[in-house]
């Protein structure tokens, strides 16, 4: 009798809004991906969305009866304390917030967070009961396919290893690797470049008890997934998703791929 093949990773896409939307245009877009629930749960894919922190609350009693989980786009590393305009890990949880992005490249290079700064967040979501979903990525670039792909793991090792530090090896975490010269491009990078990195990664973490899905984003959109889908377990979109028609079209794609 042939071996029985290893079971996938179930797979997993998601998009942050930014702060693209105002409240109006967030609450109809939560409107338009809630009906999108039934194709994901068909296509056995866990669907996410990440609207501002305004808009959770309201954006939680529009996903009530679907499969979708709600995410925020930061927290900070304290429940609780005087940290004005900061947001609770715990409000977040008790929100009904289940996936928390933290570390974006944006965070890092507008506001200074470093890899300890996110470690930190890390250990505040996994307390609160909610899953870390940590962006890495590498700034340099090589035209040298064999050296970028060197360049990028060195880059992306130190940013996993001090999140994971911080959390238990049992917990379950999100990886989106986002190399920081494909976010906002015209086209995404190189599949030979993104599989052999997300390869590497997956190495890197393969001894965790824990779940550890690897995502990938920096302008991905339909057609994204198939040239990847040897690396990943999924995709982070940005804007593409902004248009719903997109966000259908890759669960039909990751459903059958």
């Amino acid at each position: 009798m042939a071996p029985t093949p290893p079971q996938r990773e179930k797979r997993l896409v998601g998009t942050s809004l930014k702060m693209y939307f105002d409240l109006p245009s967030t609450l109809r877009y939560i409107d338009a991906i809630a009906q999108l629930s039934p194709a994901a749960a068909n296509a056995n894919i866990d669907l996410f969305v990440i609207p501002d922190f305004v808009t959770l609350l309201a954006s939680k009693d529009k996903l009530h009866n679907t499969s979708i989980q709600l995410g925020a786009q930061d927290t900070y590393s304290e429940d609780k304390g005087a940290f004005t305009g900061e947001v609770s890990p715990l409000t977040l949880a008790q929100a009904g917030v289940t996936i928390v992005e933290i570390g974006h490249a944006e965070r890092r290079r507008l506001f200074g967070e470093t890899d300890h700064d996110v470690a930190k967040k890390a250990a505040a979501v996994v307390r609160n009961g909610m899953v870390p979903l940590v962006c890495i990525g590498e700034k340099s670039r090589s035209s040298i396919a064999s050296q970028a792909v060197g360049i990028a793991v060195s880059e992306c090792k130190p940013q996993i290893t001090a999140a994971l530090s911080q959390i238990p090896d049992d917990s379950e975490v999100i990886l989106a690797y986002e190399p920081v010269w494909a976010i906002g491009a015209a086209e995404p990078a190189g599949a030979d470049h993104v599989v052999a990195v997300t390869q590497n990664l997956r190495a890197l973490v393969a001894g965790r008890k824990g779940r550890t899905r690897i995502l990938y984003g920096g302008s991905a959109g339909p057609g994204t997934f198939e040239k990847l889908k040897e690396g990943v377990d999924g995709l982070f979109l940005g804007r593409f998703a902004h248009d719903v028609g997109n966000l259908e079209k890759v669960i039909e794609e990751m459903g059958v791929s």
